[in-house]
């Protein structure tokens, strides 16, 4: 049975959120970097996703769950029973401890589970608990095949019996994908303007403030500041997440992708958010540290371009997987990124055929934390 928090609070002016707070309660949005009990992924069922390459893309998700099972359990979403036993078959072949991973037959419309599947808080006191925000999942307000992807935070929290906080702002549910968001576990989070912003292209909640944002965010994901960056890269059919763009890699440390081709469209918004990182200061008023992260040589596809980003890394228990793309600059953030992780490897996963999904590691991941 679901746990529901769902008292109503009285709404007024100056405070529009409503139910149950989790930030009241202590719980907050940890850092990726913090202990996982268990990775969530979807298996990929949607051809459509990646038209005329499918085939290969089971075979990178079973690599994928290689390198994450050693330190973690890999919980694996599937449509039916077939679609587990085509999962389970790859997972034998390349060599996956089949003890290390669970099935779940929860239907989804696609694979990406950083934005629609469950964005999971923790709190310490007054005793350990994980629990899941119950945000909206509407197809990045441009797809109209969403409704199953939308119902998985509510299947897993029945499955394992956590709690689940209603995300609500001003009388209606808030709209918030993973992947628009990073935290450092300590208060602080990122996120972009077109992305959470944005009224035109891509509205997720329209009508909303940014104070009112602002205050849906403290309030579900128990952080104290915002950090507002512009835009996001090209070829982001997300209209500007976080995780193309700018990541959290420790407490007061950030990576920020940088484009040296001032002919290249992302040169301006990239250079415009570095500005705007070096005025910031996280919840004790100290400066961000800045590290630059190279971006690859545009990667095109039947003319269109992709979201190719070295910033859409995952960080597991075991290892940190890096999206690499055939391109001299796989080497520089492999070696950035490696000088930044010490307890942990830094690993490499060829990403070019997950990239006509418009996604690469970060976007197929969730991270549950551990209690």
């Amino acid at each position: 049975m679901i746990q529901s928090l769902n008292h109503s609070m009285a709404q007024s002016s100056n405070h529009p959120i409503e139910g149950d707070s989790c930030a009241a309660q202590s719980f907050r949005h940890p850092a990726e970097w913090e202990p996982h009990e268990a990775t969530w992924i979807g298996w990929p069922a949607n051809r459509a996703d990646w038209p005329g390459k499918f085939a290969p893309i089971p075979w990178v998700y079973g690599e994928i769950v290689r390198k994450l099972s050693p330190g973690e359990i890999v919980r694996i979403l599937v449509n039916s029973a077939r679609h587990e036993v085509a999962a389970r078959r790859i997972l034998k072949r390349v060599g996956v401890d089949p003890a290390r991973v669970e099935f779940f037959r929860f239907p989804t419309n696609r694979g990406w589970t950083r934005d629609s599947g469950p964005i999971f808080v923790k709190r310490s006191r007054p005793g350990p608990e994980v629990a899941i925000v119950r945000f909206r999942f509407n197809g990045w307000a441009r797809y109209p095949d969403w409704q199953r992807d939308d119902a998985v935070p509510e299947r897993v929290a029945e499955a394992f019996r956590l709690r689940l906080f209603p995300a609500k702002v001003a009388g209606r549910s808030f709209v918030l994908e993973g992947g628009s968001v990073d935290a450092n576990g300590q208060g602080t989070l990122l996120t972009t303007e077109e992305c959470l912003l944005d009224q035109t292209a891509q509205a997720r909640n329209p009508g909303l403030t940014r104070p009112e944002i602002e205050c849906a965010l403290r309030e579900y994901l128990g952080v104290r500041k915002v950090l507002w960056l512009g835009r996001g890269i090209a070829g982001d059919d997300t209209h500007g997440h976080i995780d193309d763009v700018c990541r959290f890699v420790g407490p007061r440390t950030v990576v920020l992708c940088q484009e040296d081709n001032p002919a290249d469209p992302n040169y301006g918004p990239l250079e415009e958010n570095r500005e705007r990182l070096q005025s910031m200061r996280l919840t004790d008023s100290s400066k961000i540290d800045v590290i630059p992260l190279p971006m690859p040589e545009p990667l095109f596809l039947d003319g269109q371009r992709l979201p190719a980003s070295y910033a859409n890394f995952y960080i597991a228990n075991a290892a940190v997987l890096v999206p690499t793309f055939n391109d001299p600059n796989d080497r520089v953030a492999l070696g950035t990124l490696g000088e930044l992780f010490r307890d942990r490897p830094v690993v490499g996963i060829h990403a070019v055929d997950l990239g006509w999904g418009l996604g690469t590691l970060h976007c197929l991941t969730r991270e549950q934390p551990a209690v």
